[in-house]
Parts: C-alpha cells; sequence; structure tokens
C-alpha cells in the first residue's frame, strides 16, 4: 500500500484508509492519476484503477519486482462465462502474445466491485464480489 501514493493522489486520508480496510481484495477502486502515471494509461477523466487481489502469486510478483502490474482482465465472449479462468484455455488462446502464463489454478469467475473515489464520496458503480468495509 505505500506505493499508491507514488502512482496516485489520495486526496484526502479517508480515501487513504477506506483503500487499506478493503485490500488486497476484489475491489477496483478508482481515484485521480497525478503526473507519474504515463499519458497512455490515463483516460479521458484522468483517473486511474487500483486492484490489488488476495493472490498470493500476484501479490508475490508486485513484492519481487517492487512497482505495481499493469493488466486486464480476460473477457469470454461465452455469454455464460464472463472471464476466462482456466489456465490452460488461457495459454491456448494468448500463447501468441504473451511470454508467460502462470499456472495458479482456476480464478474466480465473479467481477470485482468498482468504487468511485473522485467525488465527494466513495460511490459503488459495480457491485461484484467484494462487500465494502466503510
Amino acid at each position: 500500500m505505500s506505493q499508491l501514493s507514488e502512482y496516485t493522489i489520495i486526496r484526502d486520508n479517508t480515501i487513504f484508509k477506506l483503500l487499506k480496510r478493503n485490500l488486497p481484495g476484489p475491489f477496483t477502486f478508482i481515484v485521480r492519476a497525478n503526473n507519474q502515471i504515463p499519458k497512455l494509461f490515463k483516460n479521458k477523466k484522468k483517473t486511474v484503477g487500483i486492484r490489488i487481489p488476495d493472490n498470493p502469486i500476484v501479490l508475490e510478483l508486485v513484492r519481487e519486482l517492487g512497482r505495481p502490474i499493469i493488466t486486464t482482465s480476460i473477457h469470454d465472449p461465452d455469454e455464460i462465462i464472463e472471464y476466462t479462468t482456466d489456465p490452460e484455455l488461457i495459454h491456448e488462446k494468448y500463447r501468441e502474445f504473451a511470454d508467460i502464463v502462470i499456472d495458479g489454478g482456476y480464478g474466480k469467475n465473479e467481477a470485482s466491485t468498482i468504487v468511485d473515489c473522485t467525488g465527494d464520496e466513495p460511490e459503488i458503480i459495480r457491485q461484484g464480489l467484494g462487500i465494502l468495509e466503510l
């Protein structure tokens, strides 16, 4: 969590405490980006999503790298399955694009809860797996 201030503007202590209480976990927090975020990753609103999943593989990769990982979910065109989480299927489909696929078993197939922290009060804009602890 200490790296958050390097990459984002946490405007007040309340937002920082909210993130600290709920991360790692099934949440994506939208916060205002500062000028250290490369323009490629900023949207027109100059915000960035912060997601720290409660996954030991991801947490260890971040710890070893000493910096955040920029990534996305693999949305599935299947109407029943929203996200592809089978490591073998991911490898088969994306082996031309990915240097490695780490097989950590099947992931959860439910979306994270998205919380917009750019306004006066945090606002849940998508309820997912996480129940927000205020």
